[in-house]
């Protein structure tokens, strides 16, 4: 089973959607999701968040990832890929 989740993020945001894209980072790490979140570059656009988890634990990071994203309004912003 594929244990690492991407996540594509818009490059140009605002204060508060930065603030809540940081927001979820911490809080994959402090929920023992993850430990280190890679970003890397995807064109002027976008940057690739990309992190490892345990495979049992896959399903649930991107379940808490996609009720974040819809509780802070971040569906134009950030993409579960």
């Amino acid at each position: 089973m594929d244990k690492t989740i991407r996540l594509k993020i818009r490059k140009e945001i605002n204060g508060p959607q930065e603030k809540s894209i940081l927001q979820l980072k911490g809080q994959l790490i402090s929920k023992d999701y993850t430990e280190i979140i890679h970003i890397s570059d995807e064109g002027q656009e976008y940057y690739i968040n990309t992190f490892i988890t345990l495979p049992e634990r896959r399903n649930d990071a991107i379940a808490f990832i996609r009720d974040y994203q819809k509780e802070k309004s971040l569906g134009e912003i950030l993409e579960v890929l």
